[in-house]
């Protein structure tokens, strides 16, 4: 039986820099994904999104990112990234299979060397001492219940279904949600024809910057809720929101007057507590999404808490596992990071069950 020191889950940002991090350290693995492309989440992005609209992209380890310069503004996004997703691997001869479904992962504790993992897709299944989970968000979008909404003769999309700009002209568009996707769909269409916001929440803005310093202290943040077992929160929640100088046209036209959350919702709109009612022909549904993870319930990660607790990359249920793409390193800023960090736990828990402890010992005293 083929033993694999680990499996990584996703080969999306995290999941390559784990997998570079792996083949460094001499580690034994394969990259499932999902995708029958390389590129990761990015692949699936609207074609709208250039280069000049993403709000940064971290370069993979010991390579150089994309050129986000003037002459590359109008590139789409869902096609540079991807082609440099795709370079990485193959330069780096990382060890990708696709497209390859996961559907639950396993413990089969029948060794004497420590218990192992068993990565489960259809029939085939991966036998592995250590996992590393990068699945991100992207196939799990959160649209949440309001009532009536059955009843909408209209059209509903989520930010993962967003056709570009031109497929709402001349239709009333309700922009729901308090994020980033939120404020960059207002750019694009306010200009265009007539919107409505409506968040939870009033926004918070950022009039200051958003250097390397503040983006890893805004990581730091998120850090903090999954180290309590708490269920993570999006960066962009501790960050604040920002208007790039592509969306000052729709400010102008008030697009960014918040609305707060309506209580239902009818045929032919939405309608609020105290009786106003808005007519709208598409709802747009920029909530976000929550972590795929539902293929690690075998192995019962979560906390009383409801989320994944974490210490570092580590489940702390659970040190076969590590999490990337979680929490912090959901954020293109803390990818390359966790996907050092769980490939550094990973060579340690495979050589706790290599080992005897004699060595153990003697090889932490020489470290």
């Amino acid at each position: 039986m083929l033993v694999h020191d680990s499996v990584v889950i996703g080969a999306g940002q995290a999941g390559l820099s784990s997998s570079y991090h792996l083949k460094r350290r001499g580690l034994s693995h394969v990259v499932l994904d999902a995708d029958a492309h390389p590129g990761g989440a990015w692949q699936h992005r609207w074609d709208s999104l250039t280069m000049y609209d993403v709000h940064g992209i971290a370069e993979l380890p010991d390579s150089s990112p994309p050129d986000r310069a003037k002459d590359r503004a109008d590139d789409r996004a869902n096609v540079v990234v991807p082609e440099y997703f795709d370079s990485y691997e193959q330069r780096n001869e990382l060890p990708v299979l696709r497209p390859v479904h996961v559907d639950r992962v396993t413990s089969d504790g029948v060794t004497g060397e420590g218990d192992l993992l068993v990565v489960h897709s259809g029939e085939r299944s991966w036998t592995t001492r250590t996992l590393i989970n990068a699945t991100g968000t992207w196939s799990q979008p959160f649209v949440p219940h309001y009532p009536g909404v059955e009843s909408f003769a209209g059209e509903q999309l989520h930010t993962y279904q967003y056709p570009g700009p031109l497929h709402f002209k001349g239709k009333r568009v309700l922009v729901v949600g308090g994020g980033a996707s939120a404020v960059q769909f207002l750019g694009e269409l306010a200009p265009i024809t007539d919107t409505l916001w409506v968040t939870r929440r009033p926004p918070v803005w950022r009039a200051d910057g958003f250097d390397r310093e503040a983006g890893h202290a805004a990581v730091a943040l998120v850090e903090e809720r999954v180290r309590q077992g708490l269920p993570p929160a999006s960066v962009v929640s501790v960050t604040g929101l920002a208007l790039r100088e592509q969306e000052q046209e729709a400010a102008r036209l008030g697009a960014y007057r918040r609305l707060p959350m309506f209580q239902r919702i009818e045929r032919g709109g939405v309608r609020w507590a105290d009786g106003t009612f808005e007519p709208v022909d598409v709802i747009l549904w920029a909530t976000g999404f929550r972590p795929a993870v539902t293929h690690l319930a075998p192995l019962h990660l979560r906390s009383a808490r409801g989320g994944i607790q974490l210490d570092g990359t580590t489940a702390v249920l659970d040190p076969r596992v590590q999490l990337v793409g979680y929490g912090p390193s959901a954020s293109t800023i803390g990818a390359n990071r966790a996907g050092r960090a769980a490939a550094i736990a990973v060579a340690r828990y495979v050589a706790s069950v290599r080992l005897p402890s004699s060595d153990l010992e003697s090889g932490a005293r020489s470290a």
